[in-house]
């Protein structure tokens, strides 16, 4: 009769510092002797009080020494204004309950956790002082001020996410960000500055009127055994730890299709990690002499016996000059990648700061290391056929944020003077 159940431990984890539209919470409950009763969490503000979520279980009988029971649990819910309907701004109380197997005679009280938490609805104030029109495939640049209860601010296209940094000689809260309008996404009014608070409460701004179509050029690529034989083992031999398909034609397909969205996701890596600096002035270079091969964006169809077998997006321009041209930097920055990589070959990466970078693929040789600072016009490497490339050039790409963007805007002076500089007021130096 007297053989109620142990004290459950009970905890309640909140993951924010407040509740604003959807706060997870977790509550977790143990007893291992008779096991749990119940289980429940509410939420209590003033006369008002919602029922969270609940769970009910049979315990062990007082008196027997073995069966079944429930001696651990967890409830995840989202707590906010997205979930309970007439929650208001102020403050609440968060309490999780955890009840204990009882007698015939005895009910002892439950373990009560509570936390009492404010509550803020009212996202950031968001202003867009300036901003550049867009070409579908091309950058631009906002500048606009966030309220004092920002805590992450940028710029959203679609899937990418293009963060913001203060404004470099501006007032308190202006910010910027560079931003590509993404080649595959024809919508502009999905391009928003947003700013949102600890607690998750937002605010977006569609900031451009449209963004200019950039209609996408189609190429076919046809493949033969003596090119699958010229590529395929060499790119294997460098990434050992890739799987191989068994034959050259499912090799080729594997490195073309998983090793190039891997490839992808290791520059959009390196694009979070960038610095927030202008380590760069003026136009970026072209390769010297060279003659652009192939257009921003391609819609590349390949062929294998005359078949279609793949398709993919060529993102960046192969450019051709003599063989074992030197390659040049396009602009003053850190390189942050000097490596083989993968369907790229010998490949330099060069971090410009705030997200821009450049890429250097298919070089013969590389003549820097990882970490080194970079001057314009220093010489990285020489062109080359290295990685999936059947002729010497160099590809070259221009990555806001990992996100391939058009690289002739970059090299325009003109465009960077009146899309950049007068835009910012401040940063990067003369557009020469």
């Amino acid at each position: 009769i007297l053989r109620v159940g142990g004290k459950p431990d009970l905890s309640l984890e909140v993951a924010l510092p407040g509740l604003g539209p959807a706060t997870p919470v977790t509550v977790q409950a143990r007893e291992d002797g008779r096991g749990l009763s119940e289980v429940s969490l509410e939420l209590v503000q003033g006369n008002r009080a919602w029922q969270i979520a609940s769970q009910t279980f049979e315990p062990r009988p007082f008196w027997a020494f073995w069966g079944p029971r429930t001696t651990e649990t967890r409830l995840e819910s989202e707590v906010g204004a997205t979930t309970l309907e007439g929650l208001s701004a102020g403050e609440a109380i968060l309490r999780a309950t955890a009840g204990r197997a009882g007698t015939w005679l005895r009910w002892p009280q439950p373990v009560v956790e509570e936390v009492v938490l404010p509550v803020r609805l009212t996202p950031p104030t968001l202003e867009v002082l300036a901003r550049t029109p867009a070409t579908q495939g091309g950058s631009g640049v906002v500048v606009y001020r966030a309220g004092e209860t920002s805590a992450t601010d940028g710029v959203q296209a679609g899937e990418w996410w293009f963060p913001g940094a203060p404004l470099p000689g501006g007032q308190t809260g202006e910010r910027f960000a560079f931003f590509g309008a993404p080649y595959d996404l024809a919508d502009g009014s999905s391009i928003q500055v947003v700013a949102r608070d600890v607690l998750g409460n937002q605010v977006s701004l569609a900031f451009l009127r449209d963004v200019r179509p950039q209609p996408p050029t189609q190429d076919d690529i046809r493949v033969g055994d003596a090119f699958l034989a010229q590529v395929v083992p060499l790119i294997l031999a460098q990434n050992p730890d890739f799987p191989t398909q068994g034959d050259l034609l499912q090799n080729y397909l594997a490195i073309n299709r998983r090793m190039r969205a891997a490839n992808a996701q290791e520059l959009v890596d390196l694009g979070r990690a960038s610095v927030d600096a202008f380590l760069w002035s003026g136009r970026f270079l072209q390769l010297p002499r060279s003659q652009v091969m192939s257009s921003f964006a391609d819609q590349r169809t390949y062929f294998y016996q005359g078949e279609e077998i793949d398709r993919q997006v060529h993102l960046g321009y192969d450019l051709a000059s003599v063989a074992q041209a030197p390659v040049p930097a396009a602009n003053a920055g850190t390189v942050v990648k000097a490596a083989y990589f993968g369907i790229y070959g010998n490949t330099v990466v060069v971090d410009h700061g705030y997200g821009l970078q450049t890429l250097y693929s298919h070089l013969s040789s590389v003549a820097v290391a990882e970490g080194d600072s970079v001057a314009k016009g220093q010489i990285l490497g020489r062109t080359g056929s290295t990685g999936l490339s059947g002729g010497d050039h160099l590809h070259f790409t221009v990555m806001l944020r990992g996100l391939p963007v058009d690289p002739v805007e970059w090299w325009d002076a003109g465009w960077i003077r009146s899309r950049v500089q007068e835009t910012l007021g401040s940063g990067p130096g003369g557009a020469d």
